[in-house]
């Protein structure tokens, strides 16, 4: 009888590899744990309305209720509708305008001691005092509402690309030159794409920065749109009402870092997908 051989795993107690479940428990799948979060948080919201907090904080039930009325009566399709139209032509401007100078920053040394400084000052200033000074100058019309997304987006993605560009492997960029690559080919076949995950997460945040700066435009600069929608409720104290707007955006806003950041996963790392 041949005898019998432990591998260094048996002897420690460890049971092989294939006997092992390559998953985890239903609970702990992401779907579930993002769910089981929600859920506390209409949990908690529902409480605090209850007890109440404040007398101007309604239950997360009321909220629910009041965003299918709003919904019913086309309040919120036709709110959205005059929003998103700043919002989607200053998030597109900034993306081009913000990728274009952040690549020129990266690879120019002048250009990136003469613009870096200053959008690095826009990122850190208080956007909303610019605001009034964007009503003065261009009215209260879409140009300032889109300008008031841009001076809020423009800064992040330009700076984000900006530090992709400048931290690309420098060993693919010795291997371009050993190929006798031109200028516009290192750019285009070995700087983009190996930057493109950090400038697309900057686009992620753009857009982010993007829905603060609309939502900031129509409460100060013109009540039109959400947040005339917003100031309308919170005149008429319908807090329920009022609440379920900025409930909407907010989860607008999620949606769509959501998406992208879906695409991000499957356009640009592809390592991910299986996450």
């Amino acid at each position: 009888m041949a005898p019998s051989i432990r591998t260094d795993g048996e002897a420690a107690g460890l049971a092989p590899a294939s006997s092992r479940g390559t998953t985890g428990a239903w609970w702990e799948e992401p779907v579930v744990l993002r769910l089981v979060s929600i859920a506390a948080f209409a949990a908690i919201w529902e409480v605090a309305g209850r007890i109440p907090v404040s007398f101007a904080f309604p239950t997360f039930s009321d909220t629910m209720v009041a965003f299918f009325e709003l919904l019913a009566d086309g309040s919120l399709a036709s709110a959205y509708l005059s929003t998103l139209q700043p919002l989607v032509l200053g998030v597109v401007l900034s993306a081009f305008l913000g990728v274009g100078l952040g690549t020129i920053c990266g690879l120019w040394r002048t250009g990136e001691w003469l613009l870096i400084p200053v959008f690095i000052v826009l990122q850190a200033a208080p956007v909303a005092a610019f605001i009034p000074m964007v009503t003065f100058v261009y009215g209260i019309g879409m140009t300032a509402k889109t300008l008031a997304v841009i001076i809020l987006a423009l800064p992040v993605i330009v700076l984000n690309t900006y530090k992709a560009v400048r931290n690309v492997n420098q060993s693919l960029l010795v291997m371009c030159r050993s190929f006798l690559g031109t200028p516009w080919q290192t750019v285009a076949k070995i700087i983009l794409p190996d930057a493109s995950p950090v400038i697309f997460a900057g686009l992620r945040l753009g857009v982010a920065a993007g829905f603060v700066g609309v939502v900031l435009a129509e409460l100060l600069i013109t009540p039109t749109g959400i947040g005339d929608l917003i100031t309308f409720h919170r005149s008429r104290a319908d807090y329920a009402e009022m609440y379920a707007t900025i409930a909407s955006i907010i989860a607008l806003s999620t949606l769509t870092l959501v998406f992208l950041q879906w695409v991000e996963a499957r356009v640009f790392r592809p390592e991910k997908r299986g996450a």
